[in-house]
C-alpha cells in the first residue's frame, strides 16, 4: 500500500520558510534590504508628493477655491435690488454649502476719528454690519485685539479693517452716528475680501439697534464642498431670492480652483507611475534572490526529495520563503518610507501625509509580487530529480 505524504501545516511552512532565510542570514538581510529600499522609496516619494500636494492645497485654499459671493444686482427699472433677510438661512440649506455668512453696508453712515471732524471729511470709510462667523468665511486674521463675539456684537464695538486702521490711526474709539464706538480689534489685509480692508465692522444687532440698519445683506459669503462649487453657483441666485433670481449677482469660482484640480490630477498620475515602478523593482529583486537560492541549495533539495518530500512540498517551501522575504522587506520599507516622509514634511512645514493605501498597498502588493516572483524558482526546484540534485554536491 503506497504511503501518503504528510500534509504540511501552516506552522510547518512558516518554520521551513524561516529556516531557508536563517540558513543564509547575510543573503536574506541583503535581499530584504533591497526590497525594503524599493518599497521605502515608493512610500517616501508618494508620501512626500502627497504632503507637498497637501501643502499646496492649503496655499490654494487661502485663495478662496470654494468661496462664492452673492450680492444684489439691479431691478428691471435700473434701481438697486435688495436681498431678502432670509437669504442667508435659505443658502445654508443647500446641501454642499458648508457655511454662509453676510455683511451689510450702512449707506449714509460715516465714521470719524473724533467728534470734532466736519461731517464732510469722512475719509471714505464704509460702515459695515457683520455676522460673527464672517472672519472664518473670508480667511481673516486679526492683527491685534479681538473679533466680535456674542456680547460685543450687541453693543457699540467695532473691528477695523487694515486700511481703515491705517487711515484712522491708533485710536481706542471712533465716532459713528453721534455715538462713540470702542475699537475691539484690527484686522490684517484680507486677500479674499479686499473691500473690507477699508471698512469699520460692527455687530449685526448693534447696527440695527443704534444705527437703524434694515437687516438686508449686501454681500453673502458662502463656502461649499470644493467638488460641488459649480453646482452650488448654479442654484445660489434662485435660492437667495426665489421671486427675483435675475436680480442677484453671483461671483465666478476662483481661477485657483481650476489650478488645484489640474495639480491634483497630475500628482495622482505621478504617484501611480512611481508606485508601479517601485513595485516592479521589488518583484525583480525577489525573483533574482529566489533563483539564486535554488541554484545554491540544489543539494538540500535533493536530500529532502530523497527523504520523501514531494514536489508540492518543495514548491510550497520556496514560495513560503519568497512570501516571508517579501513581507519582511515590504513592512520594513513601508515603515522606513513613513519615517522619511514625516521628517522631510516637518522640515518643509508641510502637513505630513502618507496615504493609508500606500502603506497597506505597498506591503500587500510586495507580498503578491513576491509570491509570483518566487513561483518560477519554486517550480524549478520541485522539478529537480533527487539524483540530479545530489550529484551537484
Amino acid at each position: 500500500m503506497p504511503l501518503k505524504p504528510i500534509r504540511l501545516r501552516p506552522s510547518d511552512l512558516a518554520r521551513l520558510g524561516g529556516y531557508g532565510l536563517r540558513s543564509r542570514p547575510l543573503r536574506a538581510v541583503l535581499s530584504a534590504l533591497g526590497i525594503a529600499i524599493g518599497i521605502a522609496a515608493m512610500t517616501a516619494v508618494v508620501g512626500i508628493s502627497a504632503s507637498s500636494r497637501a501643502g499646496l492645497d492649503e496655499e490654494l485654499a487661502t485663495l478662496g477655491t470654494n468661496l462664492l459671493t452673492v450680492s444684489p444686482g439691479t431691478t428691471m427699472f435700473g434701481e438697486r435690488a435688495t436681498l431678502p433677510d432670509e437669504s442667508i438661512t435659505m443658502i445654508n440649506r443647500i446641501g454642499p454649502v458648508r457655511s454662509a455668512t453676510a455683511t451689510g453696508v450702512l449707506n449714509g453712515t460715516y465714521v470719524y476719528r473724533n467728534d470734532r471732524i466736519p461731517a464732510a471729511q469722512s475719509g471714505g470709510l464704509s460702515v459695515v454690519a457683520a455676522r460673527l462667523d464672517l472672519l472664518d468665511a473670508v480667511g481673516g486674521v486679526l492683527d491685534h485685539g479681538s473679533w466680535l463675539n456674542a456680547a460685543t456684537d450687541r453693543y457699540p464695538a467695532v473691528v477695523l479693517g487694515a486700511a481703515a486702521a491705517e487711515r484712522l490711526g491708533n485710536v481706542p474709539a471712533v465716532y459713528i452716528g453721534g455715538r462713540w464706538w470702542v475699537v475691539a480689534g484690527v484686522l490684517r489685509t484680507l486677500p479674499l475680501a479686499p473691500d473690507l480692508d477699508s471698512a469699520v465692522l460692527m455687530g449685526w444687532p448693534a447696527a440695527t439697534t443704534y444705527l437703524g440698519f434694515d437687516g438686508h445683506p449686501t454681500k453673502v459669503y458662502t463656502r461649499s464642498v470644493e467638488s460641488q462649487v459649480e453646482a452650488v453657483r448654479a442654484v445660489l441666485a434662485p435660492t437667495a431670492d426665489p421671486q427675483a433670481p435675475g436680480e442677484v449677482q453671483v461671483s465666478k469660482p476662483s481661477d485657483a480652483l481650476v489650478a488645484r484640480r489640474a495639480t491634483n490630477a497630475t500628482f495622482t498620475a505621478l504617484l501611480l507611475g512611481l508606485g508601479a515602478v517601485a513595485l516592479l523593482v521589488g518583484g525583480i529583486g525577489v525573483a533574482n534572490t529566489m533563483v539564486i537560492s535554488v541554484l545554491e541549495r540544489r543539494a538540500e533539495i535533493g536530500l529532502r526529495r530523497s527523504l520523501g518530500a514531494t514536489q508540492g512540498q518543495i514548491r510550497t517551501q520556496f514560495v513560503a520563503e519568497s512570501l516571508l522575504l517579501s513581507l519582511i522587506g515590504g513592512a520594513c520599507g513601508a515603515l522606513l518610507g513613513y519615517l522619511v516622509t514625516e521628517v522631510y514634511a516637518t522640515t518643509q512645514r508641510w502637513p505630513a501625509v502618507v496615504p493609508s493605501w500606500v502603506l497597506a498597498g505597498g506591503v500587500g502588493a510586495t507580498v503578491l509580487i513576491g509570491a509570483a516572483a518566487g513561483l518560477y524558482p519554486a517550480i524549478r526546484a520541485a522539478r529537480l530529480a533527487p539524483t540530479e540534485a545530489l550529484a551537484t554536491t
